[in-house]
């Protein structure tokens, strides 16, 4: 077997280390802390800082969740007219719509990056966390998505040289 150039290993593992160990510890995380949430709810005094903590961690375990669905091609989808298309159209439709998808990533990644930035200066009410860490992970999910659609539309223009349609 061949192996990998070392930023080829490099990047895989990032990459797994975003869309995988993350989104499984945040929702390991989560889970824990409901779980503390409701058990202090119902048997003690409740707790302030356990909603905005899940709410947190569930935008960092869907986003980063997200990258790994696409990575896999997991998406839920409505394919109905796909499907019955020709490979032809098929292919069209996915270059199409990975290039609207890949335009429109990168039109908002500016402005989503001022944004964040922006936000540094108001903090979560109870935990007093910036509000730029908490939508921090959506500039990852950007960049991340803004990968996959690159390598998408390379992938199906490859296939269309080699006429794998």
């Amino acid at each position: 077997m061949e192996k990998k150039p070392w930023w080829k290993s490099a990047g895989s593992f990032i990459l797994d280390i975003t869309e995988i160990y993350i989104p499984a510890l945040t929702f390991c995380l989560l889970f824990i802390v409901f779980m503390l949430q409701v058990f202090y709810r119902y048997f003690l005094v409740p707790l302030t800082w356990p909603l905005e903590f899940t709410l947190l961690m569930f935008i960092w375990t869907t986003l980063f969740g997200a990258c790994y669905a696409h990575r896999r091609n997991e998406h839920v989808r409505f394919t109905m007219i796909y499907d019955s298309a020709s490979p032809k159209s098929k292919w069209w439709m996915r270059v199409v719509g990975n290039i609207m998808l890949l335009t429109s990533f990168v039109i908002a990644f500016i402005p989503t990056y001022r944004w964040i930035l922006f936000m540094s200066f108001k903090k979560t009410n109870v935990l007093k966390i910036p509000m730029n860490y908490a939508y921090f992970p959506f500039l990852i999910f950007m960049t991340v998505m803004i990968g996959r659609f690159i390598y998408d539309i390379y992938i199906d223009i490859i296939r269309y040289r080699k006429g794998e349609l």
